[in-house]
């Protein structure tokens, strides 16, 4: 298992968050709309830990698959340029962490010009507080805020 899925993360857990997404990411390729994995790889070590990559199964021809070395997904990844190419306007956000990679990636989405939306049960914080903080102060500011559900 991914070492960011096991982490103690809250209100879900990280195979909640997993499977959220799975379902979410199968619903969106059957649309035809794009998905966008992304994974942190910790710069300037010799050796990546144990789980660092994608969970199982999770990635499928046709995916953007994103490694980054930074908080957010956009800076120094070439993600906004694949966005383009493939001609999004909106981003649809889940994943672990709520207050780390999901926000600091949606905040430069926003600053560069998208249209962002959030599946609040399809992510998790370190503690609970916080994601539920994000959820409903700080999300709602930036785009629409959903469930799962409202999505399939």
């Amino acid at each position: 298992m991914p070492r960011i899925i096991a982490l103690p993360v809250a209100p879900h857990s990280g195979e909640e968050v997993l499977a959220r997404c799975r379902r979410l990411a199968d619903a969106f390729r059957a649309d035809g709309r794009p998905v966008v994995l992304v994974r942190v790889e910790r710069p300037n070590v010799p050796a990546q830990p144990p789980g660092s990559g994608f969970a199982e199964d999770l990635a499928r021809p046709g995916d953007v698959l994103i490694v980054k070395r930074t908080v957010g997904a956009f800076h120094g990844t070439g993600l906004d340029e694949r966005l383009r190419a493939l001609g999004a306007d909106t981003l649809v956000f889940g994943g672990l962490v709520t207050t780390m990679g999901v926000e600091s990636t949606a905040r430069a989405a926003s600053d560069l010009g998208y249209e962002v939306e959030f599946v609040a049960d399809a992510m998790s914080g370190f503690e609970a507080e916080e994601h539920d903080f994000a959820v409903k102060r700080i999300f709602p500011r930036f785009g629409a805020v959903r469930d799962t559900a409202a999505y399939l």
